[in-house]
C-alpha cells in the first residue's frame, strides 16, 4: 500500500478482518502498549495543538519499567502542545511516584511555543474523584480532551465512563480509550465470590454482565463496542487487539476501545497502531497527515 493510500485507510468495520491486517502489519502486544497510546497523543496534538489528558490509574504498571509507564511517556512526549493533565491513582506508593516524575519535568520552553502546564493528582479511587475533578474543573465544550482508561479488570464503573462521556454539553465528547480485559475476564468473572453482582452491575452498568460470559474475542468486542455507540453517543467507535507475544501470537489480552466523536480519530489511531514502535514521522509526513484528515470526510462507523 503506498503512502497516501495508507494515510486515509481506517480499520474495517468487520472486526475479524481487522484483526487479520493487525497481525499482518505490526501487532502491538502488552508490553508496548504505552507506546500506542504515546504515539496517538502525538498525532491528537498533531491536530489540535493543545489539550487536556486524564489518566484513571496513572501510575506505573511495573514501577521499575518506565518505558511501559502511559502517563510518563504522554507528559514527556514532544512537542510538548497538552496544557492540562489530571492523573489519578489509588495506590499510595504509586502516587509518590506520580509526584516525583511530575517535579522532574522541565518548565515550558518559550522559544517552542510551549504552553504553562497544568498537573492536578488525585490520590484515592477514581470513581469518586472523577465526579470532583469535572465539578472543580469543568472542560470547555472547544477543549481537545482525551481519557486513559487502562483498568486491569474491575476497577472502572460504568457511571464512570457515563461521567466522563457526558460531560461536555456541546461539540465532541471527551474522547477515550477503555481497556477491555479480554483475556481473562471470564477467569476474574468465575473468582468473585463475595457481593460479585454488585461489584460486576457497578462495573458494567447493568444486570446483564452475564451477556459478556456468553460470547468471545471478536464478537464480545463488537458487543462492547455497540454500548458505547447506542449508550454513550459516540460516533466513531473501533476496538483494537493487544496481544499477549510480541509476533502477534498467542491471546488477545486487551481490546483497546476507541471512543471518539473526532472523524479523524479512526484514522489517526489506525496510524498510531502501525506506526507504534517506528521512528515518528518527519516533518512532511506530518504535514501530509494533517492535509489528508482536514481533507477526507467520512461516515460514522455502525458495528
Amino acid at each position: 500500500m503506498n503512502e497516501e493510500a495508507w494515510l486515509i485507510e481506517v480499520p474495517p468495520a468487520d472486526i475479524k478482518i481487522a484483526e487479520k491486517k493487525f497481525k499482518e502489519r505490526n501487532p502491538i502486544w502488552t508490553g508496548c502498549k504505552a507506546k500506542l497510546i504515546e504515539r496517538y497523543l502525538f498525532y491528537f496534538v498533531q491536530i489540535t495543538y493543545h489539550g487536556t489528558y486524564l489518566d484513571a490509574f496513572a501510575g506505573p504498571q511495573e514501577s521499575d519499567k518506565h518505558e511501559m509507564w502511559s502517563a510518563k511517556l504522554v507528559i514527556e512526549s514532544s512537542p510538548r502542545w497538552l496544557k492540562n493533565f489530571f492523573l489519578f491513582e489509588q495506590d499510595k506508593s504509586q502516587v509518590e511516584l506520580i509526584k516525583q516524575m511530575c517535579a522532574d519535568q522541565p518548565p515550558p520552553n518559550k522559544a517552542k511555543s510551549e504552553p504553562k502546564r497544568k498537573i492536578v493528582i488525585y490520590p484515592g479511587d477514581f470513581n469518586q474523584n472523577i465526579l470532583t475533578m469535572l465539578a472543580q474543573n469543568p472542560i470547555r465544550d472547544k477543549e481537545a480532551t482525551f481519557c486513559l482508561l487502562d483498568q486491569r479488570t474491575f476497577e472502572c464503573d460504568w457511571a464512570s465512563v457515563k461521567a466522563i462521556a457526558d460531560h461536555k454539553k456541546g461539540g465532541n465528547k471527551i474522547e477515550l480509550f477503555y481497556f477491555f480485559p479480554e483475556g481473562w475476564i471470564d477467569r476474574s468473572m468465575s473468582a468473585l465470590k463475595l457481593n460479585k453482582d454488585i461489584k460486576l452491575q457497578k462495573w458494567w452498568g447493568n444486570a446483564e454482565w452475564d451477556k459478556l460470559t456468553k460470547i468471545r474475542g471478536a464478537l464480545r468486542a463488537t458487543y462492547v463496542c455497540d454500548r458505547f455507540g447506542s449508550e454513550l453517543g459516540y460516533k466513531w467507535v473501533y476496538p483494537f487487539p493487544i496481544y499477549e507475544k510480541k509476533s502477534g501470537a498467542g491471546r488477545v489480552m486487551y481490546y483497546m476501545i476507541h471512543a471518539s466523536d473526532h472523524e479523524e480519530a479512526p484514522m489517526l489511531m489506525n496510524r498510531a497502531y502501525g506506526k507504534a514502535l517506528d521512528i515518528k514521522e518527519s516533518d512532511e509526513q506530518l504535514e501530509l497527515i494533517k492535509q489528508f484528515v482536514t481533507s477526507t470526510i467520512r461516515k460514522p462507523h455502525s458495528s
